[in-house]
């Protein structure tokens, strides 16, 4: 620990104290606003401490890997919540919540990326590899399909409608494929390459780092039971509805480590790094994540599926169009990072009033 500096040690004692004081406030049965906001501080803190030892890690491999690192790691907050979610049967929490994922990372996070990259580079245009981004708009267009198929028959009432669940587990199945057959190239091609890529030592070694990582997600997994657990009394006098919490705040929450991390390296003038945190994580979420949750969560008390409201399958459309228009190219100016921000709020506004 010799190597963190002053501020990094700062940091992890606000982090331990504010995952001490969530946990006081969870088994002292404190108000429900204090819980959830203590709750939602300590992953917050957490998000930083995997974001941090993933960097340290990552700077024994090149960006591809450094980026799928992150984003597993950064989604195990996530991972949870809709888990506990999905015991408690809250399906609109745990489903808005994966949906929301995507959306935060997709369009708010990495428009917040591509603003900082583009204010950073000198001619106002942040440029990074185009295979990534093409790659995951490839990803979510086909997690897209199954959810516009499913949707048109339910809305059609026709006799495909009344097997919603066989049909999201088989969809499931061929997403999870999908994902592997790309996921296993990409980062062997990383790992090929990361001699030319690496930047950096770490300064942390390996077993210190290591052990942040487990500390950080075994924290994780009970920070997000504390949280699911305060999150309905809390929206209750908030007065927000549950799509609205698992959309925005349990997304935004769950996945610190994106918008810690991205917003970090893009400042740092390490665009390819940047855009391979965010954009990995996009494609976890939509094609890996997502998926493996509807499988999980047939062993739990309610299952989730890919039957979700028409307005997201329809932001879900426009998502993919928007992240292949802008980023496709390999390039994006700093209008282009705001243009996605503002996509993210206008949703956000929509099912604030639903």
């Amino acid at each position: 620990m010799s190597s963190l500096t002053r501020t990094e040690r700062l940091v992890l004692v606000a982090v331990a104290l504010a995952t001490a004081l969530a946990g006081v406030a969870n088994y002292a049965s404190w108000s429900a606003v204090a819980r959830f906001a203590l709750a939602t501080v300590a992953l917050a803190g957490l998000a930083w401490l995997v974001s941090f030892s993933t960097e340290q890690l990552g700077e024994r491999f090149g960006p591809g890997v450094t980026g799928m690192l992150q984003s597993t790691l950064g989604n195990l907050p996530e991972l949870f919540v809709v888990i506990f979610a999905l015991q408690k049967a809250e399906l609109v929490v745990a489903q808005s919540a994966i949906v929301g994922s995507i959306f935060a990372n997709a369009l708010l996070v990495l428009g917040l990326v591509i603003v900082v990259g583009a204010r950073r580079s000198s001619d106002g245009i942040m440029r990074f590899s185009p295979q990534l981004p093409n790659d995951t708009a490839t990803l979510l267009q086909v997690t897209v399909f199954g959810l516009v198929l499913l949707g048109l028959s339910l809305a059609a009432h026709d006799p495909a409608s009344h097997h919603v669940e066989a049909i999201s587990a088989v969809g499931a199945v061929c997403l999870l494929v999908v994902y592997a057959s790309w996921v296993v190239p990409y980062l062997r091609a990383d790992h090929r390459a990361r001699g030319e890529s690496a930047r950096g030592q770490p300064r942390l070694a390996l077993a210190t780092t290591l052990i942040l990582l487990v500390i950080g997600g075994l924290a994780s997994a009970f920070v997000s039971d504390w949280f699911v657990s305060a999150l309905e009394p809390a929206i209750h006098v908030l007065g927000i509805s549950q799509a609205f919490a698992g959309l925005v705040i349990v997304a935004i929450a769950g996945n610190a480590v994106e918008n810690t991390a991205g917003i970090v390296f893009a400042w740092k003038r390490r665009s390819d790094l940047a855009i391979s945190v965010v954009k990995n994580s996009v494609a976890q979420i939509a094609a890996f994540l997502f998926p493996l949750l509807v499988l999980v969560s047939f062993a739990l008390s309610k299952n989730l599926t890919f039957a979700i409201a028409p307005v997201y399958t329809g932001a879900l459309v426009l998502t993919a169009l928007a992240l292949w228009q802008i980023t496709g190219d390999g390039r994006a100016a700093e209008f282009e990072g705001w243009s996605l921000v503002a996509l993210y709020v206008i949703l956000a506004t929509v099912v604030l009033y639903e």
